[in-house]
C-alpha cells in the first residue's frame, strides 16, 4: 500500500510540474511534441493535435518534449523555427523553464488551503495566531525509531500519549506537553517508564526502559512527538494562511538546502538526512498512517521540495537551463547547442548516479536500521 500511495503522489507531482512547462510553452507559441509520465516502454499513448500524450512503464519521472529546448539544426533553422523554444526571446524561455516550479508551489498552496478549510490535524507550532481555534489538543507520536524501546513496546505512529510516569515522577498531575514528557523520561535514569496512550477508541498502557542517546546523553525511548489539534478555518482565512504557510515552507526548504550544500564543502554534511525514492516512500507511508490530512500536508511539502531542487543551477535541472539562458543574455550570443546539450546530458547522468547512491543508502538503512 505504501508503494501504491507513493507512486500516486509522485505521478501527481510530476504531472503538475510538467503541466506548468506544457501550458506556458503553449501560451508562448512554442510547439510541444510530447507530454509523457514515466520513462521506458509505453503503456498507453494517444495524439491530440500536434502533441503525443502517454504513460510509460517506469513511474519515477516524466517529461515534456518542447521543440527546440535541446537545440539542433532543425529547431534552429527548420521550417517550424518560429515556434521553436530556442528562437523565442529569453524572457519567454525563462517563463517556460520556471513554470514547472511555479506550478509545484501553487499546487502546494492549493493543498494547504484545502486541508485548512476542510479541517486538518495540525501541529499548534506555526499556527499560534489560531491557538484559540484548535480543538481536541493532544500529544501525538509522529515517529518511532526502528529498534528503539518504543518500537519494542508496541507504540506506533499516531498514538496519543495520555500520561507518562516513573517510580519517582509522573506527568499525569501536571499539564501534559512534549517537554514535560521528555523531562519525565530523562529523569527516569534507566528505571521503568509507564506510558498510557490511546489508539483511536482503544486505550493501552506499556512499560519500557529508556536508554541514553549518543548525541544528547539524555534518556529517551526513541519517539518524536508533536502537540497537535484539529483546526478548521473559513475559506478566506485558509487562502491567506495557506499562502503564508507555503511561503514559510519554501523559505525553510531553501535555507535547509543552502546549509546542506555549504556543509558539503566544509566536509560536515550529514547524508543520512538526504532521502531518495525509498526514503520518501517511507515518509509518505508514515504520513498515510497518521491520516489523510497528514498525507496531503506531506504531499504539499514534497511538491515544494521538488520545486526548490529544480531551481538549483545545476545542468539538466530547470535552474541549470535558466542559468544558460541568463549567460546568453549577458554575452549577447547563443551558446553552441552541442555544448549545452552535452553539459545537460552529463548533468542528467550525474543526477541519476546520485539518485542510485541515495536509494542504495535508503535500502541499507531499511535493512539495518
Amino acid at each position: 500500500m505504501t508503494v501504491i500511495i507513493f507512486v500516486i503522489v509522485l505521478a501527481v507531482l510530476i504531472f503538475v510540474h510538467e503541466l506548468g512547462h506544457f501550458l506556458f510553452a503553449k501560451l508562448n507559441g512554442i510547439r510541444v511534441d510530447e507530454f509523457k509520465l514515466g520513462f521506458g516502454p509505453r503503456i498507453v499513448y494517444w495524439s491530440w493535435g500536434e502533441t503525443e500524450y502517454g504513460v510509460n512503464i517506469i513511474p519515477f519521472g516524466g517529461f515534456v518534449k518542447i521543440h527546440g529546448e535541446n537545440p539542433d539544426e532543425e529547431s534552429i533553422d527548420g521550417p517550424d523555427k518560429s515556434r521553436s523554444f530556442v528562437n523565442k526571446n529569453r524572457f519567454r524561455q525563462i517563463t517556460v523553464l520556471v513554470a514547472g516550479v511555479l506550478f509545484n508551489f501553487l499546487f502546494a498552496w492549493i493543498l494547504y488551503v484545502g486541508v485548512l478549510s476542510s479541517g486538518v490535524t495540525a501541529t499548534t507550532d506555526g499556527f499560534e495566531q489560531y491557538a484559540h481555534d484548535f480543538k481536541n489538543e493532544r500529544i501525538m507520536i509522529t515517529y518511532v525509531e526502528p529498534g528503539s524501546p518504543a518500537e519494542k513496546s508496541g507504540l506506533q505512529l499516531g498514538d496519543v500519549i495520555r500520561s507518562v510516569s516513573t517510580t519517582t515522577d509522573a506527568t499525569a498531575a501536571i499539564p501534559l506537553s512534549v517537554q514535560s514528557i521528555q523531562n519525565t523520561i530523562d529523569l527516569s535514569g534507566g528505571t521503568p517508564v509507564t506510558i498510557s496512550y490511546s489508539r483511536g477508541p482503544v486505550a493501552g498502557t506499556v512499560s519500557l526502559t529508556a536508554t541514553t542517546t549518543l548525541i544528547s546523553g539524555r534518556y529517551a525511548i526513541g519517539i518524536a512527538m508533536d502537540n497537535v489539534g484539529d483546526l478548521q478555518l473559513p475559506l478566506g482565512s485558509a487562502l491567506i494562511e495557506g499562502w503564508r504557510y507555503t511561503g514559510l515552507m519554501i523559505s525553510q526548504t531553501v535555507t535547509g538546502l543552502y546549509a546542506f550544500v555549504g556543509n558539503i564543502f566544509h566536509g560536515t554534511a550529514n547524508f543520512a538526512d538526504v532521502a531518495g525514492p525509498v526514503g520518501i516512500a517511507g515518509i509518505v507511508g508514515n504520513a498515510a498512517q497518521l491520516g489523510f490530512t497528514y498525507l496531503v500536508m506531506i504531499t504539499a511539502l514534497i511538491s515544494i521540495n521538488l520545486g526548490v531542487i529544480n531551481l538549483v543551477p545545476f545542468p539538466a535541472l530547470d535552474g541549470g537551463r535558466v542559468l544558460f539562458v541568463l549567460v546568453e543574455g549577458l554575452i549577447r550570443h547563443r551558446i553552441p547547442p552541442t555544448f549545452t546539450n552535452t553539459v545537460n546530458a552529463v548533468g542528467f547522468v550525474i543526477l541519476m548516479v546520485l539518485m542510485v547512491l541515495v536509494t542504495y543508502k535508503d535500502v541499507i538503512k531499511l535493512i539495518n536500521p
